[in-house]
């Protein structure tokens, strides 16, 4: 942890805060995503394992109670003063420090933020800087109780826009969308699955106790392990390709396709390619089963080839660089077994491992990408055989981009039936209308929606 002293004989703008402050206001200008310039600022400054935490504290905790802290800074602030994106950000940093984190004083805090405001200011900042935090330390903050709208004072309690939230209990209910909020503002957990063609779970877990990991089983992927901290990315099992980042949810996919080793499946939106390889990780090359997988750009087709190398299953997977609606162009009707069209969307369902994302989503965003995702559909759907299974899924917990797409697609292509899932008991309460959605507060994952389709005729 820096201190004062740590703070004056080091570089300022290698200091967690400066860093911190830099992220936030690169995710406002750019709309960058965080966790990307977090690890990429860890990377580049060689941050300690102690500072690399606190700087993730300090990014996650800021963009995740965004609303709220700027509802405990209005009072301070001119509404007819403009300021400096960074500035309002150092302001929130340093707010987010005097009231979620105990370990630091406020004098600390205070201090901080001054020698920050010099390096990328100047004194006349420092100074307003300054004065804003002790107005705040001495008044103190308002009370959020005190809003008398109901769905406002939600959005700032929960940090969340208030159409979202107005979105969320007309689907899901008042309760159960508090509930959501809550579970968003704490830290997730890191995830992995495990390379089941060369060791178990068990086995996982005890080489990675062994490398000094605190992990555990899954409760709702049999082949998953999680851990509360740790850099699954720096473990042996990772690197030699036994063990592969991926969140519990997106690992009960490839399950759902009831993949048998001679199957020719299409991933038709596979980028990084985790779904990719777990789906390879059911195929045989001798059997004849392979799984082509599509995406748009070239660089990210490199990484799923990449990631079948690491994961040594290359012999049962092609990637190729193809929009999913062009597949008419390339592959005959009912070529494939199983179709997987893990579509694009709003990414809803990752709000608490990306909360910029609930701020930069907009309402008309929905049904603009439910367009895209029924063209999708519309495409793939005549290459799959009589009989085989189609699985749409997303990482979104929206009504437009999940249920209402399907029911939209079964309406109009009558030789598709619904298909029933089967599912560990654990998420059995997670199955509604013969789909399957996962909610971040469900089991602290990813929200996520799948669902499974057979075709019956052509």
């Amino acid at each position: 942890m820096e201190t004062n002293e740590n703070l004056q004989k080091r570089n300022v703008k290698k200091t967690s805060r400066y860093l911190a402050m830099s992220i936030l206001e690169r995710t406002d200008k750019t709309g960058s995503y965080s966790n990307l310039l977090i690890n990429e600022a860890i990377q580049k400054n060689k941050l300690s394992a102690a500072d690399a935490r606190l700087l993730t504290e300090l990014v996650y905790g800021v963009l995740q109670r965004k609303l709220t802290l700027d509802f405990y800074l209005a009072p301070f602030l001119s509404e007819a003063k403009k300021i400096d994106v960074w500035v309002r950000n150092l302001l929130r940093l340093s707010i987010y420090q005097m009231i979620y984190l105990d370990k630091i004083p406020v004098h600390a805090i205070l201090f901080e933020a001054v020698e920050v405001a010099k390096k990328k200011g100047h004194i006349g900042i420092s100074k307003f800087i300054n004065g804003v935090l002790r107005n705040a330390d001495r008044k103190g903050f308002p009370s959020i109780e005190m809003i008398e709208d109901p769905i406002e004072r939600l959005s700032i309690e929960l940090s969340m826009p208030t159409w979202l939230v107005e979105r969320f209990i007309a689907d899901i209910g008042l309760e159960e969308t508090q509930k959501m909020g809550e579970s968003l503002l704490h830290p997730s957990h890191s995830s992995a699955r495990v390379n089941e063609k060369f060791l178990t779970v068990e086995e996982a877990i005890e080489a990675m106790e062994e490398e000094g990991f605190g992990v555990r089983k899954s409760a709702i992927s049999s082949v998953g392990i999680i851990s509360d901290g740790g850099h699954f990315a720096s473990s042996p099992l990772f690197q030699s390709g036994q063990l592969t980042i991926q969140d519990e949810s997106s690992q009960l996919v490839a399950p759902i396709l009831q993949l048998e080793p001679h199957h020719q499946v299409l991933d038709a939106c596979a980028a990084p390619g985790g779904k990719t390889t777990h789906i390879a990780s059911y195929l045989s090359a001798e059997a004849g089963g392979k799984v082509t997988a599509l995406d748009l750009h070239e660089h990210k087709v490199a990484l799923i080839t990449e990631n079948a190398k690491r994961m040594h299953i290359e012999d049962v997977v092609v990637a190729m660089k193809l929009d999913a609606r062009n597949v008419d162009q390339v592959f005959p009707n009912e070529q494939f077994d199983r179709i997987l069209v893990d579509a694009p969307c709003s990414g809803l369902g990752l709000m608490r491992r990306k909360p910029d994302i609930k701020y930069t989503k907009k309402e008309k965003d929905l049904l603009n990408l439910q367009k895209v995702q029924l063209g999708i559909l519309e495409q793939v759907a005549p290459k799959l055989k009589v009989g085989g299974l189609l699985v749409y899924s997303t990482c979104t917990i929206t009504n437009e981009e999940n249920k209402e797409t399907v029911e939209k697609f079964l309406a109009t292509h009558k030789n598709f039936e619904q298909a029933s899932i089967k599912v560990e008991e654990s998420l059995s309460g997670c199955l509604k209308d013969g789909s399957l959605q996962l909610y971040p507060h469900d089991f602290g994952t990813d929200g996520f929606f799948i669902s499974c389709l057979r075709k019956v005729q052509n």
